[in-house]
């Protein structure tokens, strides 16, 4: 008897073939037509480039840089405090690929129509390889509006934020070509509540705007600690201001900005987060003394925006995975995407992919137009409602997806757990679901018109009886404030479905509309999985399913 022939027990079939090197791009049909329909036609070769990168070498970097977290050394071999976060060189190359693109830079370097939408779509792409590195990212892009305030801080900072060039060395920024931005904001005592906040600003000499001053306390979350410079909340005497805090001081020392630790969190592994000490860091004042809040309102704003593209983006990756995974397999002898229950739970995923998707290009092309009062509006209120809603909805369809993929589905040489565990990041950071549907309550009762251009953005429900009656009963909802608080979450929800209803029907593929206006608003399954009869699911799934590679 050969004793090799044992060696091998079994022959292994019925395997799904890989996506490796799939261009994420010119996969995802949705993302095409959504992108040019809100103004970002013109960015389709860009999109498509960065598909391929995103879909090839940033995939397989966004799993390198998971299995190596980021590693905080506090002092150097010779005792010499440093406060350095070592990554891996993958994290560098998700940094560098994505900066030299213009994903924090794009619609600031290129005001057009249709520049917020491609940068979304840009991200959207990017964050199907690895979410984390969106991070830095985000804030580098956002904090722009903050700085440009102050225009002697603008005129040295903003050339090398806006720059495509990535130089992670710790160095100071007049070494360097390009910087990046973060955010060290919640305490301790207060997080949510900025307000409650106990680090102190000190004036060096005259204070005032754009003046150098010392800060003095904590921050027990700082995001992104290896970035140039970090925008930051301390007290004056006159209240809450904001400041720009660069990690070296402009002689080229260091500044006294110390890391006391790395968080060790559920997911987001490829970014570090950090509790951070100011011992007299030197910071410049951005905007009017006493009004931090209003001054970094536009940043927070345009990172609430990221969260619904970044929760949308996860979405779509779980449902490529899922989708793709039961194109392939066999379960008794048929294909899993072929037998009516998996076809079912499938179409109903992609309807909340899609969905997400669109409400979040529809709110790129509110940023693409400021100056449109109605748009300004629509960005004021949806930027809640969108991020209450997607970033709400993302951890439920991630589960959703990975249990189409069974046991594969919860492995991690998969991309599923490292999704799943991502999931819930953006619905906490940048406030809360609370948060969020207070803002919206505070956007409508507090800015007029604002529930003005909702219902006209809503418009009659385009000849949908069913959303029709959606809008109507939400209209009347909004008559009785004697206990609105309590129902801001129902509200805000209902808000987010008929928009996205609304979106899709004008959009004119009428599978997608009728079976999500069917599920979401007519019969508000609760489910996956859960359609009605009668709806056209094949047209649905052969619009979301991986077919191109």
């Amino acid at each position: 008897m050969n004793a090799s022939q044992y060696a091998e027990t079994h022959e292994v079939f019925n395997q799904v073939p890989s996506l490796d090197g799939a261009n994420l791009y010119r996969l995802d049909l949705p993302l095409q037509e959504w992108v040019a329909r809100f103004g970002g036609g013109w960015g389709e070769e860009q999109l498509h480039a960065y598909g391929a990168l995103a879909g090839g070498p940033l995939m397989a970097a966004g799993f390198l840089a998971n299995e190596q977290k980021p590693v905080l050394r506090t002092h150097d071999r010779y005792g010499n405090r440093i406060d350095q976060v070592d990554f891996h060189p993958a994290y560098h190359e998700l940094m560098r690929t994505a900066i030299e693109h213009g994903l924090p830079s794009l619609p600031w370097t290129h005001p057009v129509q249709g520049a917020n939408v491609v940068r979304a779509g840009l991200g959207y792409l990017h964050s199907q390889a690895e979410a984390a590195s969106g991070c830095p990212l985000t804030m580098t892009f956002a904090a722009v509006p903050a700085i440009q305030l102050q225009r002697d801080v603008a005129e040295k900072w903003l050339p090398k934020i806006l720059a495509t060039e990535y130089d992670p060395r710790n160095v100071p920024m007049e070494q360097k070509a390009g910087v990046t931005i973060g955010m060290a904001m919640t305490e301790k005592q207060g997080g949510t509540d900025v307000r409650a906040n106990t680090t102190r600003a000190y004036p060096v000499g005259v204070g005032g705007p754009g003046q150098l001053y010392e800060l003095v306390g904590h921050k027990w979350f700082c995001s992104a600690p290896m970035c140039d410079a970090f925008l930051t909340l301390a007290q004056t005497d006159k209240g809450l201001t904001c400041f720009l805090v660069p990690r070296h001081r402009p002689d080229g020392s260091r500044n006294q900005f110390y890391i006391q630790r790395l968080k060790n969190k559920l997911g987001n592994w490829a970014n570090a987060s950090s509790e951070i000490e100011y011992r007299g860091a030197l910071a410049w004042m951005l905007g009017e003394e006493g009004r931090g809040v209003p001054t970094i309102i536009e940043m927070v704003a345009m990172t609430r925006f990221d969260c619904m593209m970044g929760s949308s983006s996860l979405m779509r990756q779980a449902l490529t995975q899922a989708s793709h995974h039961c194109a392939n397999r066999k379960v008794g002898g048929r294909v899993l995407a072929e037998q009516p229950l998996m076809q079912n739970v499938l179409a109903d995923l992609a309807l909340e992919s899609e969905a997400a998707l669109a409400l979040t290009l529809r709110m790129g092309k509110a940023l693409d137009n400021p100056h449109d009062e109605h748009e300004a509006k629509f960005a004021r209120l949806v930027t809640a409602v969108g991020k209450y809603w997607i970033c709400k909805r993302a951890p439920e369809m991630v589960a959703e997806a990975s249990e189409c993929m069974g046991g594969a589905g919860y492995v991690e040489e998969t991309i599923m757990p490292r999704l799943y565990r991502e999931a819930p990041v953006n619905s906490i950071w940048e406030g809360s679901g609370n948060v969020q549907c207070l803002d919206v309550l505070r956007a409508l009762s507090k800015e007029p018109g604002v529930l003005d251009a909702l219902f006209h953005e809503l418009g009659d429900g385009h000849g949908d009886r069913a959303l029709a009656a959606h809008i109507l009963h939400l209209k009347k909802a909004f008559t009785d404030t004697s206990d609105i608080q309590y129902r801001a979450r129902q509200l805000t929800e209902d808000m987010a479905v008929g928009l996205q209803a609304k979106l899709l029907l004008e959009a004119g593929n009428s599978a997608v509309s009728d079976a999500f206006i069917s599920s979401r608003i007519a019969h508000k399954s609760r489910v996956y999985g859960t359609l009605e009869r009668g709806l056209d699911v094949e047209a649905v799934l052969a619009r979301s399913t991986p077919a191109v590679l």
